[in-house]
């Protein structure tokens, strides 16, 4: 089969690779029809490449129809429509029965002191294939996958792998009490949901930033707010400055360890991504530092007694922060990869004609898998208005 495989830094190619099969008694194998660019996926083309090996395939956002289903499986058959999360979850064990799916202890990849394995992202989560595909194995089948309706575009359904959510988990946990404020941080594809969700679940007044005129005027099309950060000297002081005097009463950070306006933490990220794997590994789990800028306008400019919560993937180990400030402000702070199957109920009712979270307004190119490395390239750099990519294998 074609799939897209990391090779190096900012290097991914389709190739074909060996088709999956079934290995264990609960798999499936899915045929992939729309597998979408995560913003997190950049961070394996840059920053967390020393975690990869060439061939490894890429991938976490895919959708598409069951092709096959070991003995173990009963809950799907071959023609059925499935969306799959990016984490991988048995369903079962202690922390699956209290819905900490993302903290699977089936999957858990304990050798690197790690959560639930994750589809197509680095030895840290298990280096399991992922989803950027024409196939895709899918463990723990008789949990995991989303059956969705046959009507109706891929992208309707799409966005339950991860992005949306991932984005209502961010809302969820940032708490905004009814008729409150809520900012959001990085109007990239998590953002942009993030924000449109906020309004829904009664925000009555979602402020959003980020500095890509796209991006920008996407927001404001959704009844959004919006700052334009290259405009502003002050994001915290502006934040404070808009909402009485106090701030927000929360802030979603969802941009994470890769933020704009970070030399020192750009340039710390690069060099470890020229050291050989075996020196940038330990580099990066021992002394790893993230671009805070996000982060830290969130902490400062959230109110007092506000709570922050961080969608945005970090992996830093010694990252700085102004605890004496969160501290003396009672900063409360809420994060975590996304328990996907713990929202999908809650989130599926939303996705029909009507489109109340515009899911329908977000994908801005779809091109043929052949053409994810142009697609990765130009996500990476922002070009040509792209906010969000989805592929077709």
């Amino acid at each position: 089969m074609r799939a897209l495989t990391w090779q190096g830094k900012r290097d991914v190619r389709v190739e074909e690779v060996p088709d999956p099969r079934i290995e264990e008694p609960t798999d499936a194998i899915v045929r992939v029809t729309s597998t979408a660019i995560c913003g997190s996926d950049l961070h394996l083309y840059e920053v967390l490449g020393p975690y990869l090996k060439p061939g490894d395939v890429l991938g976490h956002e895919p959708m598409g129809v069951v092709e096959e289903v070991g003995p173990g499986v009963t809950r799907l058959k071959p023609g059925d429509r499935v969306v799959v999360p990016f984490n991988i979850s048995c369903g079962s064990c202690w922390m699956c029965q209290r819905q900490l799916y993302a903290q699977c202890e089936t999957t858990q990849v304990t050798a690197e002191g790690k959560g639930a394995a994750l589809f197509g992202y680095t030895s840290l989560y298990g280096s399991v294939a992922g989803g950027q595909a024409e196939y895709l194995r899918v463990p723990y089948a008789e949990f995991g996958p989303i059956k969705v309706p046959d009507d109706g575009p891929d992208e309707r359904w799409l966005y339950l792998s991860d992005i949306l959510p991932t984005a209502w988990q961010a809302v969820k946990y940032a708490d905004t009490p009814p008729g409150g404020t809520l900012a959001v941080l990085g109007l990239g594809p998590v953002g942009q949901f993030c924000a449109r969700i906020g309004r829904h679940l009664g925000a009555e007044r979602v402020i959003g930033l980020d500095l890509v005129p796209e991006r920008l005027a996407m927001a404001r099309r959704h009844g959004v707010e919006v700052l334009d950060i290259s405009q502003l000297d002050d994001v915290p002081g502006t934040l404070i400055d808009l909402v009485d005097g106090r701030g927000p009463d929360a802030v979603i950070d969802a941009v994470g360890m890769e933020s704009h306006g970070a030399p020192l933490g750009k340039v710390a990220q690069a060099a470890a991504g020229l050291l050989p794997d075996k020196l940038a590994q330990p580099m990066i789990d021992k002394v790893g530092v993230d671009r805070l800028v996000a982060l830290k306008a969130a902490v400062k400019g959230v109110r007092r007694g506000g709570t922050v919560s961080i969608s945005g993937v970090y992996g830093g180990e010694v990252d700085p922060l102004p605890l004496m400030e969160m501290f003396d402000r009672g900063i409360q702070l809420r994060m975590g990869q996304c328990h996907v199957r713990r929202w999908t109920d809650d989130i599926i009712p939303l996705l029909t004609d009507e489109d109340p979270l515009g899911v329908a307004d977000l994908r801005t190119h779809r091109l043929p898998l052949d053409q994810a490395p142009q697609a990765y390239q130009m996500f990476q750099r922002k070009e040509d208005g792209c906010v969000k990519v989805v592929l077709a294998p």
